[in-house]
């Protein structure tokens, strides 16, 4: 349990986030403007660079590439589980406007549903997880590049 405790605090904490910020911009009634929601990648790549980060102090000598990716991994995804369902919550109990808004503001036209939005919102943040997982390992990886005598 001591080795997913880590990604798992900050899994919870990277939601947290997410969420105060789409709080935040609800507040200012951004909420509605999919534009915004580029910053949550920067959100969720900061939490997964500061697991990372933490883990190789922790164990530098033992610290593996696979061992990075999959803490990065498990943060994202607790991170993204976390967020879908208060989207879900938010959408359908909290402010039932939020969803005709938001569809109106993309002049999608589409007979989209909040499951339909939800499950865009969750696969977007799976993606991000995987792509700032893997951005952020290429800093912390060991290299296997060999010193050239000068």
């Amino acid at each position: 349990m001591k080795k997913i405790s880590l990604p798992i605090r900050f899994g919870l904490v990277t939601s947290a986030v997410l969420i105060a910020y789409f709080l935040v911009l609800a507040l200012f009634h951004k909420h509605t403007n999919p534009v915004f929601s580029f910053f949550n990648a920067f959100i969720t790549a900061f939490g997964i660079y500061e697991v990372i980060r933490l883990k190789k102090l922790e164990d530098s000598e033992g610290f593996s590439y696979g061992e990075g990716f999959k803490t990065g991994l498990i943060t994202g995804t607790i991170a993204t589980i976390l967020f879908s369902v208060f989207f879900l919550f938010y959408a359908t109990e909290f402010n039932t406007n939020f969803l005709p808004e938001l569809l109106k503001v993309m002049n999608g036209g589409l007979g989209a549903d909040v499951g339909l939005v939800t499950f865009v919102v969750a696969i977007m943040g799976f993606a991000t997880t995987v792509v700032s997982t893997l951005t952020v390992m290429q800093l912390f990886k060991k290299t296997g590049n060999i010193p050239q005598k000068q």
